[in-house]
């Protein structure tokens, strides 16, 4: 799903740049795409759980992964969004239920049989949890900015950063784990100095520091 949604993305960037660039071949090449592939994103929707599929046409087949990861928020938090205003809240909310800790967001629902709410042990029992429930830090940042774009409030958005600052303090001084268990306390795991759970909490602060400046 968040491929598609990557790729929607580059489209739009694709079709502006050529506008700027008096491209009109290129502008029209790039809307047509958009057009198609906009239309096609429409069917990652799930109606039973009000939020987007992970996979579909699993294996080239028919079936669809029903599994609540927080890959869907990418598809709100990018610039551009192929999904209407109802389903972009539907998709926050969503995500904030299921998946949000104060230290980032979980790889997979709790309530998914597959869940594991711990990183830990050997080599191959942390590598069957890294996706399966450990709550990943740099996805925060994807999630403010889209609870933001759908609710507006950037005073409310910023406040799911403010936990992470006692991180600063906590694993390594000064900077943010990469990972933290998906059960409670939350356990710093993985690399305790990780580049782009900083990048990323630092710029959707920012971000949204300026939005509340500005209002």
């Amino acid at each position: 799903m968040e491929i598609n949604a990557l790729w929607l993305n580059a489209l739009d960037v694709g079709g502006r740049l050529a506008s700027s660039a008096r491209n009109v071949a290129e502008k029209r090449f790039c809307q047509s795409l958009l057009t198609r592939a906009g239309a096609s994103f429409g069917r990652f929707w799930n109606e039973e759980r009000a939020c987007l599929y992970d996979v579909i046409d699993v294996n080239g087949g028919s079936t669809h992964d029903a599994s609540i990861r927080p890959n869907q928020i990418l598809a709100v938090s990018l610039p551009y969004s192929a999904l209407p205003p109802e389903q972009m809240r539907a998709v926050v909310d969503c995500s904030g239920r299921e998946l949000l800790t104060s230290h980032g967001l979980r790889s997979l629902s709790p309530r998914d049989p597959g869940y594991m709410g711990r990183y830990w042990g050997d080599g191959r029992q942390r590598d069957a949890a890294y996706h399966m429930g450990t709550v990943w830090t740099w996805l925060l940042g994807p999630f403010v900015r889209a609870h933001y774009r759908v609710y507006g409030d950037a005073r409310l958005a910023q406040s799911f950063l403010g936990p992470l600052a006692q991180q600063l303090t906590g694993a390594c001084l000064g900077t943010l784990s990469e990972i933290f268990d998906g059960d409670a306390p939350h356990s710093a795991r993985g690399c305790f100095a990780q580049a782009w759970s900083v990048a990323e909490i630092l710029r959707s602060w920012i971000y949204l520091e300026r939005k509340i400046s500005t209002s």
